[in-house]
């Protein structure tokens, strides 16, 4: 009972920041662009790998929650 609880709370809490760290990196990504565009290519290049680290926090995220449940 108690590791359904963990299992959810793992995967919750463990998606909050992610989801956050990648609303705010995609709004200043964006926002740079705006600023300037020249820059295109090289600005959306750090975005992206940015946007990757962060999800993968999240992967972690829901691994943990899985050992939890099954284990």
């Amino acid at each position: 009972m108690y590791s359904n609880l963990a299992a959810a709370l793992a995967i919750g809490l463990g998606a909050i920041g992610p989801g956050l760290g990648i609303g705010i990196l995609t709004a200043k990504g964006l926002e740079a662009i705006g600023r300037n565009p020249e820059a295109t290519g090289k600005i959306q290049t750090n975005m992206i790998l940015g946007i990757a680290f962060a999800e993968a926090v999240a992967i972690y995220a829901l691994v943990i929650a899985l050992i939890i449940k099954f284990v």
